[in-house]
């Protein structure tokens, strides 16, 4: 199976997760994408411990895409220093698959 991914990201805003899941997808950097929120978030920032509400963004891409898909996060994130993680797709079936594939080749 080619390899396949789950990259996510966080916003403080619904319209700020969805421009990004839109963009991202327009240009098929990724198949798909998922908004989630709002979810309640605790971190350490500037050496100080936070809590706040985020929307949480979830795209489908391949890992021959991930590199482009990363910089068209973090150029057009509103935060300077934005999370963007992966995670492997270990088991998927074929239909979904091919259906990445397609939409997210070159």
């Amino acid at each position: 199976m080619p390899e396949l991914l789950v990259v996510s990201t966080a916003t403080s805003t619904r319209d700020a997760a969805i421009s990004l899941a839109s963009s991202a997808t327009s240009y098929r950097l990724a198949a798909g994408s998922q908004v989630f929120g709002p979810v309640t978030s605790t971190f350490w920032h500037a050496g100080e411990f936070g809590e706040g509400e985020e929307w949480v963004v979830s795209f489908k891409t391949t890992a021959a895409r991930y590199d482009e898909l990363e910089a068209h996060l973090i150029e057009h994130h509103e935060w300077q220093n934005p999370e963007v993680t992966a995670v492997p797709i270990t088991r998927a079936s074929a239909a979904y698959v091919e259906w990445v594939e397609r939409v997210t080749a070159k």
